[in-house]
């Protein structure tokens, strides 16, 4: 669990939520204290509880998942619509994937706090590679904090530029 006075550097501003079961509800414990590093933006969070690591790393996984799927949907819509101006079935349904999942993103995620997170898998990359000899033999689940402004901006833009190639290929085939 997150100490303030012994896990928690605040000069390094990191974070380890350790795995420890002292209560029959030690799963929740383990929640509320990845809620309060994620709340205070911790650069560098260590989620020791396998559980919590695997479902914080799935939901992490969903949401670059809708960004992505935006951003390549949208591309495609934009590339289709230009190429192929008269058959609008072919960017249409990009465009509308890119409109449908840029919505779920903002959505469900944008104001996730989670969302500002990136599980990293290479230690060799970590910030703070000095707390593995720390952590001990538990294979534990790194979060590092990434600001996804730009990302979000060009997913945004990106959406926005396929919804207007799509409704004026719409537009055009059907006035």
């Amino acid at each position: 669990m997150v100490d303030e006075a012994g896990d928690r550097d605040e000069s390094s501003n990191v974070a380890i939520i350790r795995e420890v079961y002292d209560s029959e509800n030690a799963h929740e414990t383990f929640e509320y204290e990845l809620e309060r590093a994620l709340e205070s933006e911790c650069n560098l969070i260590v989620i020791e509880p396998s559980k919590l690591g695997d479902e914080t790393s799935r939901w992490i996984a969903v949401g670059n998942c809708l960004h992505k799927t935006a951003a390549l949907s949208g591309l495609a819509a934009i590339v289709t619509g230009l190429i192929w101006g008269d058959r609008p079935y072919i960017c249409g349904p990009l465009g509308f994937t890119s409109i449908i999942t840029c919505g779920l993103y903002t959505v469900s995620w944008q104001f996730d706090p989670c969302c500002q997170y990136q599980v990293e898998t290479d230690t060799s990359k970590l910030p703070h590679v000095e707390l593995l000899a720390v952590l001990g033999p538990s294979s534990p689940t790194f979060l590092v904090r990434k600001d996804d402004t730009r990302r979000r901006i060009l997913h945004t833009t990106i959406t926005l530029a396929a919804f207007g190639v799509t409704a004026w290929r719409f537009y055009q085939a059907f006035k």
